[in-house]
C-alpha cells in the first residue's frame, strides 16, 4: 500500500453551532491536514499515481492546492513548481518557498496562472496537477466521507453536508464520496462568495459561465469557471445541491465567530461554508422547505486555513468592515 499524505481529520461536536441550527452539528477538520486543507487528500492521491517517476510537478493555485502539491511533491522527493496570481498573500508565497517549491507570480486571477501552468507543463514536460478538476483528485477527496461514516457509526447519517465551493473539486469528492457510502439521498449546501460565484451563476444560467472577474476577498474560491463534473451534479435528479451565496462580510463574520467560539483561525474560502450556520441561512433554508428539518446532524466541511494569520485577518477588517 504506498504511503498516503493526508492525516485522518478529526471529526468534532460544535456545542455553539449546534445551538444555532437546533441539531448536532459536526465539524470534520480538513484545517488540520499537514498542508493546511482538504486539498492533500486528492493532490497526494493524484500525484501517487502520476507523478512517481516525474521530472517534476506543476500545479496552479490561489494558495491551498499549491500547498497541497508542494507538500506532496517534497514527500516524493520531486521538484514543484507553483503559479500563483498577484492577489495571493505573500505569507502563502513564503509557506511555498519554505516547502522546497519554485514559485512564480503569473497574472492577476487563477485562471491567468493556471494558463501558464499548463503552457509549461507542455514545454518543460512537467507533470499538470490540476487544483480541483480531475476524477482522481474527486477520488482522493471523497476519504473525507469514508472517515465521518467511520466517525459517526453504521447507525447514524448526516441530514445535510455543508461545503464551500470554488472551481467545485471539494463538491466533487464529496458526491463521490457519498455514493461510495449509499448516502446520495444526503442534501449539499453549496456556499459561495458573491464575487466568487461561478457555480452559482452555472446553475442559474442553466449552463457553465465564465465569470468576468474574482472580485470577492475569498480569493481561494477564486475560478471564474466551474468545473464541468460540478455543474452536472446540480443538474441531477438523483442529487439534491442547494447553490447559497454569502457576502464577503458574512463569510468574514464567520471566520471571526469561529475564532471566537471553536479558537480555531480559517481563511474566507473556508467562512462561506460557516456563514450557513453563523448568518442563518441553514434555518432559512428549512423555513422555506427547500431543506427539511435535519432527521440526522449537520456535517460542515472545515476546509481549510492556509492562506490567513492574524495580520491577514486585520487587512479583511480593515477592508471590509470600513
Amino acid at each position: 500500500m504506498a504511503e498516503v499524505f493526508h492525516l485522518k481529520t478529526p471529526l468534532l461536536e460544535s456545542i455553539n453551532m449546534s445551538k444555532r441550527v437546533g441539531t448536532t452539528v459536526y465539524l470534520k477538520m480538513e484545517n488540520a491536514q499537514p498542508s493546511g486543507s482538504f486539498k492533500i487528500r486528492g493532490i497526494g492521491h493524484l500525484c501517487q499515481q502520476l507523478a512517481r517517476h516525474s521530472k517534476g510537478v506543476i500545479c496552479s493555485s490561489g494558495g491551498n492546492a499549491g500547498m497541497a502539491a508542494a507538500y506532496a511533491a517534497q514527500k516524493m522527493g520531486v521538484p514543484a513548481t507553483i503559479i500563483v496570481p498577484s492577489s495571493t498573500p505573500p505569507l502563502v508565497v513564503q509557506r511555498l518557498h519554505d516547502q522546497g517549491a519554485t514559485v512564480r507570480i503569473v497574472g492577476k486571477v487563477w485562471d491567468d496562472a493556471n494558463a501558464e501552468a499548463l503552457k509549461l507543463a507542455e514545454t518543460e514536460g512537467l507533470t499538470y496537477v490540476a487544483p480541483f478538476d480531475h476524477p482522481l483528485l474527486w477520488e482522493g477527496h471523497a476519504s473525507m466521507i469514508a472517515e465521518v461514516t467511520a466517525s459517526l457509526g453504521p447507525s447514524v447519517k448526516p441530514g445535510a453536508v455543508v461545503v464551500s465551493v470554488g472551481g467545485g473539486g471539494l463538491l466533487c469528492g464529496v458526491i463521490q464520496g457519498l455514493k461510495d457510502v449509499g448516502w446520495t439521498d444526503v442534501p449539499i449546501v453549496a456556499m459561495e462568495t458573491v464575487g466568487a460565484h461561478c457555480f452559482n451563476a452555472a446553475i442559474k444560467a442553466g449552463k457553465l459561465v465564465t465569470l468576468d472577474d474574482i472580485t470577492s476577498e475569498a480569493k481561494c474560491l477564486g475560478a471564474k469557471t466551474a468545473c464541468k463534473q460540478a455543474f452536472d451534479y446540480s443538474q441531477s435528479s438523483e442529487l439534491t445541491i442547494i447553490s447559497e451565496l454569502v457576502t464577503d462580510q458574512q463569510a468574514l463574520h464567520a471566520i471571526q465567530t469561529f475564532l471566537d467560539e471553536e479558537r480555531v483561525l480559517v481563511e474566507m474560502a473556508c467562512g462561506a461554508a460557516l456563514a450557513a450556520v453563523y448568518s442563518g441561512i441553514i434555518v432559512r433554508l428549512q423555513n422555506e422547505g427547500r431543506l427539511p428539518a435535519l432527521m440526522g446532524p449537520l456535517l460542515m466541511i472545515v476546509c481549510g486555513g492556509s492562506t490567513i494569520n492574524m495580520e491577514q485577518l486585520t487587512n479583511l477588517k480593515h477592508k471590509l468592515q470600513s
